[in-house]
């Protein structure tokens, strides 16, 4: 839109935000200048001296061997938690540098704000998010989408559904395999629950491994003895 600011993705780990973002560049812009601040502690640098958004444009496009252009080119800033600076510069880009299309994206904003003081550009960003797949969105997955219509209107019509069965035992696959993209693509690609297990210990150890990160030791037990504890309060 015309009056765009700055777009701030957030969502768990592993929902798919960096692949969303980086389909949506290729979709619809000329190129896309990515840059993970978790990964590339250079890219973090450029922001140190100031955050002036012309000489951070040139200093990204160098880096990048990318020419950025503006209203042609994404910048895609994953992982902003673990850059201060460039989560304060959408303000800038917003207030100074506004014909820059810029999405950021990040797993653990409120928890990286809050812990380190991060000043975050209230006012001068949008915000999204971004969840994991639901019901009919993992239809979709399967190709069932004339199902999920179906659905719908029989619920929306308050009538018995015919397919109700199959219905049910798709939802039951989806209880299974749950809403993470990974999971249900194995699910849909090998048609096997092994894999899908698989998938979601990457995941959960993925969890596992920010606990220890942005938390104290002390408060990490805690957390992990609550985290460990939800099988058995969702079974009660």
């Amino acid at each position: 839109s015309a009056d765009r600011m700055p777009l701030v993705l957030y969502g768990a780990r592993q929902v798919g935000k960096t692949h969303t973002v980086l389909s949506f560049g290729k979709t619809h812009y000329r190129n896309t200048v990515y840059c993970n601040f978790e990964d590339n502690r250079e890219t973090a640098a450029i922001f140190e001296r100031d955050l002036n958004p012309a000489r951070l444009v040139r200093e990204l496009s160098v880096h990048s061997g990318q020419t950025i252009l503006p209203g042609d080119t994404l910048l895609f800033f994953d992982e902003i938690q673990a850059c201060e600076r460039a989560l304060t510069s959408l303000k800038y880009f917003c207030e100074n540098a506004p014909q820059y299309h810029v999405i950021a994206a990040g797993s653990l904003l409120g928890i990286a704000v809050n812990r380190e003081n991060y000043s975050f550009p209230v006012g001068k960003v949008s915000l999204l998010t971004l969840f994991p797949l639901d019901f009919e969105e993992f239809l979709w997955g399967l190709g069932q989408k004339e199902m999920s219509v179906l659905i719908r209107e029989a619920f929306e019509s308050n009538r018995p559904f015919a397919m109700h069965a199959t219905a049910l035992d798709l939802y039951r696959a989806y209880l299974v395999t749950g809403g993470m993209p990974r999971p249900v693509l194995e699910y849909i690609e090998k048609q096997d629950v092994n894999y899908v297990l698989a998938a979601q210990k990457t995941i959960n150890d993925v969890y596992i491994a920010d606990i220890a990160k942005y938390a104290t030791p002390m408060e990490t037990a805690k957390i992990m003895a609550a985290f460990g504890s939800i099988p058995a309060q969702l079974a009660k």
